[in-house]
C-alpha cells in the first residue's frame, strides 16, 4: 500500500484532517533520517504527484566544496536549479536509505502523532457537549467500569459514577451525562461519563420536560442517593403552572421515562415554599408528619406517629439524610401520642427516649436499630406522593 493510500484511510475512517496526517508522516520520516544522518540538515516534503515523502539535504552553493555534508558546487547546483546563485541554499535529494532501527523509530513517532491527532479530533467533537446527556451503546465491561461507544468514540462509565447494583447489558443503548472530556486519553479513554450525580437527574428532567428546559419550571435544588432516591425542589415562574404536576404529567407520563432511565430509583418532587416548616414536612415524604418546629434556624423537631417513623427515616437512614441535606436543617424525630387516644395536645406531646438526630445537612443521618433494619421503604409513586 502506498503512503498516499494510508493517509486516505486515516482521513476517511478516523475523521482526521488530511494536512495534519501528512505533517505527522513527514515529521516521522524527517526524524528517522536525522537520526541516521545527524550531520545533515534534513528536510522532508510530501510529493502529491507520487504520494510519497521526498527527502532532501539542505546545502549551501559554493565555488569550492570544503564540507560535502553542507556544501555543493555551483555547477552541480545548477543541474538541479538552473537559476541558483552562489551563497544560496539548495535542497538536494538524498539518495541514501535508512535502516530498520530508524524505520521503527519513524513508525513510533508517526503512531504517536496520529494518536495525538485522534485525541484532538475527539476533544473538538465533544468539548461543546460536556455537561450534557449523550446516548451510547454499552460495549464491554472493564475492570474500572463500563466501556460505552458514543458515536465513533469510546467512553468510560467508571464504577464510581454508576448507579449501584445497576446491571448494564452489552449492546443496549444507555444515556449518560458527559462529565468530562480529556485533552488526551487516560487509561485508554478520553470521555468520562456519569449516571450517579444529581446533575444527571437535572439534565434528564430538562430533556424530558419542556417547561423545565424553557425555564418555566425551575429545579431549585436536587439531592440524591443514586439507586435509592432523588429529592427535587421545583418552582414555577407562572402562577397558572403547577410545578409538581407539570413534571409528573398526566398519569405520570413525563416522570415514568426518567424513573425507568434511573433503573427504578424513586423521585420526590417538592413544590417551593417560603415556609421552612412546610418544606421539612414535604421533604420527609412519604411519612405523614404531625408537627414541625424549627429552632434557631439550624435544628428542627419533627413529631410523627410511631408507624410513620420508619418511613421518615428510610432504609439505612437515607430518606431523613436526604431531607436534612435538602433543607439544610438538622432534623430530630420525636414520637407524638395519638390525640384521640391520649387526649393530649401538641403542647403535651411526649418525646421518645431515643430521638433521631441529623448531624448536619451534609452528614449521614443516624437512626435506631429498628430504622436501620427497616425494609418497608416502598413509598407510593411520585405523582401520588405530591398530591397527597
Amino acid at each position: 500500500m502506498k503512503l498516499t493510500e494510508v493517509i486516505e484511510v486515516l482521513v476517511e475512517e478516523r475523521g482526521l484532517d488530511r494536512q495534519m496526517v501528512i505533517d505527522a508522516v513527514v515529521d516521522g520520516v524527517r526524524m528517522a533520517y536525522s537520526k541516521k544522518f545527524p550531520e545533515l540538515d534534513i528536510t522532508v516534503r510530501y510529493n502529491k504527484r507520487t504520494g510519497e515523502p521526498q527527502v532532501c539535504a539542505v546545502k549551501t552553493v559554493v565555488t569550492t566544496v570544503q564540507d560535502e555534508d553542507d556544501e555543493i558546487t555551483l555547477r552541480k547546483a545548477r543541474v538541479i536549479e538552473p537559476k541558483i546563485a552562489l551563497g544560496e541554499f539548495l535542497e538536494v535529494p538524498l539518495e541514501e536509505v535508512v535502516g530498520r532501527i530508524e524505520i521503527l523509530a519513524a513508525k513510533q513517532i508517526i503512531s504517536t502523532k496520529i494518536r495525538e491527532l485522534e485525541a484532538q479530533a475527539v476533544a473538538e467533537e465533544f468539548k461543546e457537549k460536556e455537561g450534557t446527556i449523550v446516548t451510547g451503546t454499552t460495549h464491554k465491561r472493564e475492570r474500572g467500569g463500563m466501556a460505552i461507544k458514543v458515536g465513533d468514540a469510546m467512553a468510560l462509565l467508571p464504577r464510581s459514577n454508576s448507579i449501584p447494583e445497576e446491571q448494564l447489558r452489552v449492546g443496549i443503548p444507555v444515556r449518560c451525562l458527559l462529565k468530562e472530556v480529556l485533552d488526551m486519553p487516560r487509561g485508554g479513554y478520553q470521555l468520562i461519563l456519569d449516571r450517579a450525580s444529581s446533575d444527571f437527574v437535572r439534565k434528564l428532567l430538562e430533556l424530558e420536560i419542556p417547561e423545565v428546559f424553557e425555564g418555566i419550571v425551575e429545579l431549585q435544588k436536587i439531592v440524591r442517593v443514586p439507586g435509592y432516591k432523588t429529592k427535587v425542589v421545583v418552582a414555577s415562574n407562572r402562577s397558572e403552572v403547577d410545578p409538581v404536576g407539570t413534571c409528573v404529567g398526566v398519569g405520570g407520563v413525563r416522570i415514568k421515562p426518567i424513573l425507568k432511565e434511573l433503573d427504578g430509583e424513586k423521585i420526590d418532587l417538592i413544590a417551593e415554599t417560603e415556609s421552612l416548616e412546610t418544606l421539612i414536612r414535604h421533604s420527609l415524604k412519604p411519612a405523614e408528619i404531625d408537627k414541625v418546629e424549627v429552632t434557631g434556624g439550624e435544628k428542627a423537631m419533627v413529631w410523627l406517629a410511631q408507624d410513620q417513623r420508619s418511613l421518615a427515616i428510610g432504609r439505612m437512614g437515607r430518606n431523613i439524610a436526604l431531607a436534612s441535606e435538602l433543607t439544610g436543617i438538622n432534623i430530630q424525630l420525636q414520637e407524638a401520642h395519638s390525640v384521640a387516644a391520649e387526649g393530649l395536645s401538641f403542647g403535651d406531646t411526649q418525646t421518645t427516649d431515643d430521638p433521631v438526630e441529623q448531624p448536619s445537612p451534609s452528614a449521614k443521618a443516624s437512626s435506631d436499630a429498628k430504622a436501620m433494619d427497616d425494609t418497608s421503604d416502598d413509598e407510593e409513586p411520585v405523582e401520588q406522593d405530591e398530591q397527597s
